[in-house]
């Protein structure tokens, strides 16, 4: 049965009007970049709670907050990963706002595990649990930040769900928070980071085989007759009341007009996702950004259009260029009118890297052709990158070592995604110092 609200006696977990006050802060800082500059947050962080322990026989014990259909995936996936015999992991507590969707998961991580779930329907309940090494969050955008943090600070291993922010106050604080708490696992969910190729490409421009790295390219292309995110279905009995938790649900961003496309299609709405560039162009932005090693974006500039799907919010095409610390250029473009993308692809001084397949191809620069051989680094196929993304966290539990995607790769995407979804929406080019960590209007 659903549990009652409970209050923690002891733990830095956030109470709502608490977590209110600090996003409400945040949003203060975010309306005003374009005048001054946006810097990470001043309040102290807390000391996390002491982690549970966990035996290396011992079942990891997780806890997922969002239940919808990301969080049920993840749940299908992480039980079919235990039944594989790849971890020894079990769901034990789930907890949403919306009591359809929680009972849903429930049946399917009862059933299918053969063990009692427990349910929540606030985040505060289930992270006040102290037999839980770690939690999946799949909330909306608007909530990562809050969610994630409350979770590190109750002692958990937190994987989040991209992108790992919804604006860049966000996450300079959620930064601050996994700094000040080394010792827990945090990784963003942005499972491409996985595949091999770009393990390829990092090694190769590491090694100078394409002399000077100048300009980057990739993209996120899809299409649909109808309009984006639209197979997200409305649900009649998911309203205001026993079945959904609507205040709670805007949360932060403080109560909104009840409207049944928002809760289900939230990414094409400004107010609650920044659409193509936070839910599609994350994904292969992060692991070119690993691989080139160029530091701290510098400058973002981006522009966007209604040019299919007018009737979303936000833009169904988007182009962004990004400039580096490092002395590098990376070209971004995402659609969700028309399918065909960009080659992804390293430009080097002397060489290029094409990674639009399997593996990554080395091929020199016309001049180079003498001085650079032309070779294919063969990679090996692994599967499900989003299955190794899960099995990587699952992995960190127990060996208490980072995963692969975790916050410094995650700021820096977030630098972007914040800093383009600026550009495009107000027409200006905007520039990041990450000396001071802030952002400014140029």
């Amino acid at each position: 049965m659903d549990h009652e609200p409970v209050t923690p006696d002891q733990g830095p977990i956030h109470t709502r009007r608490a977590f209110l006050a600090t996003t409400a802060a945040a949003a203060g800082a975010t309306a005003l970049l374009g005048a001054r500059p946006v810097k990470a947050a001043r309040a102290p962080i807390p000391r996390a709670r002491a982690r549970t322990p966990l035996g290396p026989d011992d079942p990891i014990r997780m806890g997922v907050i969002g239940t919808g259909g990301m969080g049920t995936a993840h749940c299908q996936s992480i039980i079919a990963l235990a039944q594989g015999g790849h971890e020894n992991v079990q769901i034990v507590a789930l907890c949403d706002v919306c009591k359809p969707r929680l009972d849903n998961a429930r049946t399917i991580c009862q059933t299918q595990q053969s063990i009692d779930v427990d349910v929540y329907r606030k985040h505060e309940q289930i992270l006040a649990r102290d037999d839980l090494h770690g939690v999946l969050i799949a909330v909306p955008e608007h909530w990562h930040a809050g969610v994630a943090e409350a979770a590190l600070l109750a002692g958990k291993d937190v994987y989040l769900e991209k992108p790992m922010c919804l604006n860049l106050p966000d996450a300079l604080r959620l930064r601050q928070v996994v700094q000040s708490n080394p010792e827990l696992m945090f990784q963003v969910g942005t499972q491409m980071i996985q595949l091999p190729k770009y393990k390829a490409a990092a090694d190769l421009v590491a090694e100078g085989a394409i002399g000077k790295p100048t300009m980057s390219q990739t993209s996120y292309c899809r299409n649909s007759k109808d309009g984006e995110w639209l197979y997200y279905t409305i649900d009649p009995q998911v309203v205001p009341g026993p079945n959904l938790d609507w205040e709670r649900w805007c949360g932060p961003l403080g109560l909104q007009p009840w409207d049944p496309a928002v809760y289900a299609r939230w990414r094409r709405y400004r107010k609650f996702s920044t659409g193509i560039i936070g839910d599609l162009l994350v994904h292969v932005m992060t692991p070119l950004v690993m691989a080139l090693d160029m530091g701290w974006p510098t400058r973002v500039i981006a522009s966007g259009g209604h040019y299919v799907d007018k009737a979303m919010e936000n833009n169904d095409q988007v182009n962004i260029t990004v400039q580096f610390e490092g002395e590098h250029t990376l070209v971004v473009a995402g659609s969700t009118a028309n399918e065909v993308g960009l080659e992804t692809m390293i430009r080097g001084h002397r060489g290029n890297i094409y990674l639009g397949g399997r593996n990554a191809v080395l091929r020199p620069e016309r001049i180079f052709v003498d001085d650079v051989d032309e070779r294919t680094i063969e990679v090996p196929d692994i599967g499900n990158d989003q299955d190794k993304h899960r099995l990587n966290w699952l992995a960190s539990i127990r060996s208490r070592k980072q995963p692969a995607s975790g916050v410094d790769l995650g700021m820096k995407i977030m630098v972007i995604v914040d800093l383009a979804t600026r550009s495009m929406w107000g027409g200006q080019a905007y520039s990041f110092d990450p000396a001071s960590m802030s952002a400014r209007a140029i």
